[in-house]
């Protein structure tokens, strides 16, 4: 099969970026590198069809596959033999403690909110480029990042008492 103009350039140019994305929305490198390859296959078909920047194109498709995937997966707990060690008092680590509470409170929210804190404070695009991603209106793009940051605010784990836990 004969490569697309072009599409070679942009994988090797943009893919880091996109996987970032990727990674971010799924919160599992292996997850996300499969993301990210989806996303490229399906690119890779409509290659010729894409008019302009096709990175736009691409992260919908990201958005897309993940939300897909996302009702797919089932979601029930997973048992484990150890537990987690406590730690005695903070440390030079205790950043990395903060960083993890953040990233399960985001994973909490429902895949559209965190789709758009993702695009927004991640990727630093605007509301109307995260509305042409998510093929939806600026102001549910403004009602989603409103409705994720109230309950990121809400969230007892990101509480200066749910810290000391």
């Amino acid at each position: 099969m004969i490569t697309p103009e072009g599409f070679d350039e942009f994988v090797a140019t943009r893919s880091p970026r996109l996987l970032r994305t990727a990674f971010l929305l799924t919160r599992d490198w292996a997850l996300a590198e499969d993301l990210l390859q989806t996303a490229l296959a399906r690119a890779w078909e409509a290659w010729r069809r894409i008019e302009g920047d096709p990175e736009p194109y691409v992260r919908r498709i990201i958005v897309n596959a993940n939300a897909s995937w996302w009702r797919r997966r089932w979601r029930g707990e997973v048992p484990t033999a150890d537990l987690p060690e406590v730690a005695a008092e903070a440390d030079r680590y205790s950043g990395l403690d903060d960083r993890d509470r953040l990233w399960r409170a985001l994973g909490r929210l429902p895949r559209r909110q965190r789709a758009v804190l993702v695009l927004r404070y991640f990727e630093d695009l605007s509301d109307a480029e995260i509305a042409e991603v998510l093929h939806c209106s600026v102001g549910t793009v403004k009602s989603q990042a409103s409705r994720a940051l109230a309950k990121l605010r809400l969230d007892e784990t990101l509480s200066p008492e749910g810290m000391l836990r």
